[in-house]
């Protein structure tokens, strides 16, 4: 186990780490929220006593995850008013279009969290740090001004934000004579090739002058002068970029907290949980053949065509095995199809269950009936299906999602491309033959992917456990944490 990049072990967790008081800010969008949750819950565990920020309208969502952990709070403070009226989640947005002005009135909930960090002063019970999503940087200023300690919480994995931090301070001189040849990234030894072609175009481009990429600038200077980073995953798979990712960082002494995965953390808690139709669907599924059902969906940001939906459920359906298709439009309905619909009181669709609402992920890809998983490859996504031992056909579409693929299928081995899928572009349509060929070399392929995939599940769990190496990691912060001379 390599821990090199993390201070040393205390021998045994230490009584004080009951007074251990931390605020978690979560930036407002579900895959944000989850995992800051499951780090809520693991570090309550500890005796840690946590405050979670939330707004009103996602208060709701957040307390039923929290019922069973007395020792997290939640504390809610408003959303400002803005043009985009009521909404106070990303995946209540129209249109990701509408996303910087959703970031730029976040802003103002600086006010409400300089007023709760002051009472909290008055009080005598000034936190002990705050983990703060990476798009509430001006909580950096915040923390200063009481002396309190920021650690960012990214969602990404350690390499993937190595490669991002290094395209976004060094696009415009890095090598490549066409879009396909390599890109030479100093400092940065991967595990596989990567070309601008692999890049989203926000990435990729030449300059970063639009509303978007110039608020990431700004939170990106909030990042590397803060005290550290929570990254959700765990040294065994990422030690080796680590000591990479943790230059970008100003503060002598900041580290990469490994810790996840995070969707390993609460588990138990799930088989208590009631079995809803879909858990009962893949039950029956799985009577006759266990890994026999694909697993397709593309969290709660990607932005799929309904065209391309339904050339999705079409391949599938062609794909010859069962599956089941979460998807978040409102206006696709699928074609009908001439065979009988069989177990008419569940919405099943010729051998496949479409889902038009949230579902429970994680349980999903930790059934024995699911053998794959058509993913997006967004970092949650990925840490829940390796997690799982359940290997991936990668259709990365935003944001850090091709890195993420690139280092599932290229570096781990533990998936397969898409057939077709070209430069993450939602606006190529794949076709339902390209989706039924990747079903199947997914499902039917080599017998090291499934392996690959296990061992990593294997090591993922190890990691959590008391004893593995995320375990350790969150030992080792909160004995930094609770020295009285860390430096800001």
């Amino acid at each position: 186990m390599e821990e090199s990049s993390q201070s040393e072990q205390p021998a045994a967790d230490d009584h004080s780490q009951s007074q251990c008081h931390i605020v978690v800010f979560p930036f407002m969008a579900h895959g944000h929220t989850i995992p800051m949750l499951h780090l809520s819950k693991a570090l309550s565990r500890r005796g840690v006593e946590v405050t979670v920020i939330t707004t009103p309208s996602n208060a709701p969502s957040l307390l039923p995850h929290l019922a069973k952990h007395p020792k997290v709070q939640l504390h809610q403070i408003p959303f400002p008013n803005s043009l985009l009226g009521s909404c106070e989640n990303t995946a209540h947005l129209p249109s990701l279009a509408l996303l910087p002005a959703f970031l730029q009135a976040s802003r103002g909930l600086q006010e409400p969290f300089d007023h709760l960090l002051r009472h909290l002063s008055e009080a005598g019970r000034l936190p002990t740090c705050v983990i703060s999503d990476f798009f509430l940087g001006w909580t950096l200023s915040s923390c200063r001004a009481y002396g309190i300690p920021r650690l960012v919480f990214h969602g990404m994995g350690v390499l993937s934000m190595a490669i991002s931090k290094t395209i976004w301070t060094t696009m415009p001189h890095l090598k490549a004579s066409s879009d396909t040849d390599p890109l030479h990234m100093p400092n940065l030894d991967l595990p596989f090739t990567l070309s601008r072609a692999d890049l989203s175009d926000m990435l990729s481009a030449p300059t970063h002058d639009d509303a978007f990429s110039k608020f990431v600038s700004e939170t990106g200077e909030a990042d590397v002068d803060s005290w550290g980073v929570i990254v959700n995953s765990f040294l065994e798979m990422e030690s080796a970029h680590v000591a990479s990712f943790e230059a970008f960082y100003r503060r002598s002494g900041a580290k990469a907290w490994c810790v996840g995965p995070l969707s390993l953390i609460d588990q138990e808690e799930e088989e208590e949980e009631e079995e809803c139709y879909y858990m009962r669907w893949m039950r029956e599924q799985a009577v006759s053949s266990s890994s026999s059902v694909v697993y397709a969906a593309f969290g709660t940001q990607a932005q799929v065509s309904d065209e391309q939906l339904e050339e999705v459920a079409q391949g599938l359906r062609m794909s010859g095995y069962a599956f089941m298709l979460v998807v978040r439009s409102k206006t696709w309905k699928p074609q009908p199809q001439p065979q009988p619909q069989p177990q008419p009181q569940l919405p099943n669709n010729n051998g496949g269950l479409i889902v038009s609402e949230w579902v429970d992920q994680r349980r999903i890809l930790g059934h024995r009936a699911i053998g794959g998983f058509m993913s997006h490859c967004g970092w949650n996504s990925v840490m829940e299906s390796l997690s799982a031992g359940v290997p991936i056909l990668a259709w990365p579409m935003t944001a850090e999602q091709p890195q993420n693929a690139k280092l599932v299928v290229d570096g781990l081995g533990a998936g397969v491309w898409m057939p077709n899928y070209y430069n993450n572009k939602t606006s190529v349509i794949i076709g339902r033959e390209s989706i039924r060929d990747g079903v199947r070399e997914l499902m039917e392929g080599s017998s090291s992917l499934k392996e690959r995939a296990q061992a990593l599940s294997r090591a993922a769990r190890h990691a959590v456990q008391e004893g593995g190496s995320s375990y350790h990691t969150i030992t080792a912060l909160l004995h930094n944490l609770r020295q009285p001379c860390r430096p800001l």
